[in-house]
């Protein structure tokens, strides 16, 4: 019997619910128990238990131990709980939407994740993240981007170099894969993108750089330690760039937006440093510093011909020369 996808998602998410359970009850019986008891106490078979244990540790990287037939959880398995208010809930819930769609790859923890949110939310809130969980279960799984994920994970909460093979030859054939020595500062979601990337500093290098978490062919974590920088000066610096950009040299970006979009523009604060000067004639007139404008370039250019970038003379060179080629791609003027 074929199974529709509304069906097949169900069972998913029916799956990660069942995880949720066992942990949980692991968690709360740190001297273990038998697949029977934990059977009664999830109201599942035992043949079910042995499967979602293998399960567990294979595909969610639980660490589960056993011994004389009795399952537990590794000391350390879970952070700490989390006593949220119904809008810090409502905070997390909104960031986690967002993940989902900037994310173009099946995490496990993304699910795990929005199942131990629906548990602290009201029902109407945990309908919405189990639709959400539904739809990112369809995505097919990546086993190297979760591997290298977690690997990554680890060294940034842990303060561990990592070695990783990365391959540059998606803009520039030329440049092959290399393996570089990277300390961890930061993962960053890109908005732009839909990517996860990697900050740090690159010891070869000797300089801070960005790496996107996709272009990254494998990772290992190495048990040399750094002193970690503070957070906030990531945190600052990260807020000069547009998107994940933000180790280049700041740039004075000016942009007129004619009258039409004019205030729709306005209504967001699209980077930290922005000012708005509106124009007697109904434009707008949009200042920012910005590290790396070639991103901003992108967020422009959505906005067509409405947009004119005054300042920097590059960005506007290249801004025209993006424009002329779309023109000559879609035929103006014949």
């Amino acid at each position: 019997m074929t199974l529709s996808p509304e069906d097949r998602a169900g069972l998913k998410w029916d799956r990660a619910a069942r995880y949720l359970k066992i942990a949980r009850v692991l968690h709360q019986h740190r001297e273990g128990l038998g697949a029977a008891a934990i059977a009664d106490l999830v109201g599942v078979s035992k043949r079910t238990v042995y499967r979602d244990l293998v399960a567990m540790e294979r595909d969610a990287g639980l660490p589960i131990w056993q011994d004389a037939g009795r399952f537990g959880l590794e000391e350390g398995a879970f952070l700490p709980p989390l006593d949220l208010t119904l809008h810090e809930a409502m905070t997390l819930f909104l960031a986690l939407r967002v993940l989902a769609k900037a994310s173009d790859e099946y995490d496990s923890e993304l699910i795990g994740a929005f199942v131990k949110l629906a548990a602290v939310l009201p029902p109407v809130l945990a309908e919405h993240i189990q639709a959400t969980a539904d739809l990112v279960a369809e995505r097919p799984p990546d086993q190297r981007f979760t591997r290298v994920f977690r690997t990554l994970t680890e060294a940034w909460a842990r303060g561990r170099v990592v070695e990783i093979e990365y391959d540059a030859r998606t803009y520039d054939p030329s440049r092959g894969v290399r393996r570089a020595r990277v300390r961890p500062y930061a993962i960053e979601p890109s908005a732009l993108t839909h990517a996860l990337y990697l900050i740090g500093l690159d010891e070869e290098r000797g300089g801070r750089r960005t790496f996107k978490v996709e272009r990254i062919r494998d990772a290992t974590l190495t048990a040399e330690t750094f002193e970690r920088e503070e957070a906030g000066g990531t945190a600052a610096e990260l807020a000069r760039g547009w998107d994940v950009i933000a180790d280049l040299p700041l740039e004075a970006v000016t942009v007129r937006f004619s009258p039409e979009v004019a205030r729709r523009v306005a209504e967001t604060r699209w980077q930290a440093s922005q000012r708005l000067e509106p124009q007697p004639d109904g434009s707008l007139l949009w200042r920012a510093q910005v590290a790396g404008p070639h991103e901003v370039l992108v967020w422009i250019l959505g906005w067509g011909g409405d947009a004119e970038v005054l300042e920097p003379p590059e960005l506007r060179r290249r801004a025209a020369e993006e424009l002329r080629r779309a023109a000559d791609r879609y035929g103006a003027g014949n």
